[in-house]
């Protein structure tokens, strides 16, 4: 999920088309609500091409009360590396995880600028996060975002855990590969529906359909875990996409919180 507070956040227009207010008062209502009790929280894009500061992610799920836990964003620069695996050094008890937004930064996953970071989350055992698949906004790279170009660094980095976050959409087949594939690799089913567009009620039966076969791919539902992308996709509309997969009741609670807890240690 992303916060911000900030009126340069680049994801409000997304959280007016679904009616949200997108503040921590109704995410943290809206996940009490339905029953999520711990969730990750990520810093969203800014109106110029740079994400929220990491601290000011921290500082919002200080503000929690352990509901929420921080994702820091890791940018492509060797500063920006050394400074994001400082903070989570300082802040070892809280972060989770850390987030590569592959699309939107000029750099691809196995570029040498991200090696103190997979080092790193290697040896505290922190899985990093990847965009993959389609961007928000129009000028990001798909050819730097399509979830085949992890194929790679899921070789060479066998010991780092490698989340794809929104299963790579729309190359879900390319992932089911990846999650077969690599004991190392899972997969998120965040920010895939937004708003109310045109055969709406179609596409979220295509998905269902998809996210369903990569299932039966890739042998279970053991990699593939919940998320929303908050305020990208409402709560309600991302459990409804659970309850419509054709599988196991099972699998289903893998999904909803049992792989996330495994994997992120909430």
């Amino acid at each position: 999920m992303h916060l911000s507070e900030r009126q340069d956040d680049a994801l409000i227009p997304f959280a007016q088309m679904n009616g949200l207010r997108y503040t921590l008062e109704e995410l943290l209502g809206t996940m009490e609500r339905y029953g999520i009790t711990r969730g990750l929280l990520l810093s969203p894009p800014l109106q110029r091409p740079v994400a929220l500061p990491n601290d000011k992610v921290i500082a919002l799920c200080a503000r929690s009360g352990g509901m929420l836990a921080p994702v820091v964003t890791v940018e492509p620069t060797a500063k920006d590396v050394k400074a994001a695996v400082k903070l989570a050094e300082e802040n070892k008890k809280a972060v989770k995880a850390f987030k590569v937004r592959l699309g939107y930064v000029k750099a691809g996953a196995e570029s040498p600028v991200f090696n103190g970071l997979y080092d790193y989350a290697e040896s505290e055992r922190l899985p990093v996060l990847f965009h993959t698949g389609d961007t928000a906004f129009s000028t990001g790279d798909l050819s730097r975002s399509h979830p085949l170009t992890l194929d790679g660094l899921a070789n060479k980095r066998e010991g780092l855990t490698m989340v794809l976050c929104h299963f790579g959409n729309p190359w879900f087949e390319d992932v089911a590969e990846l999650l077969y594939k690599h004991s190392n690799v899972y997969a998120d089913i965040s920010g895939l529906i937004t708003g109310s567009k045109g055969y709406a009620e179609k596409y979220v039966e295509w998905l269902g359909k998809k996210i369903s076969e990569a299932i039966y791919f890739a042998g279970g539902a053991e990699k593939i875990i919940f998320g929303t992308d908050y305020p990208v996709t409402k709560h309600s509309e991302a459990l409804d996409l659970v309850r419509r997969l054709d599988v196991e009741e099972s699998d289903k609670e893998k999904i909803l919180w049992h792989n996330a807890e495994r994997v992120f240690r909430l």
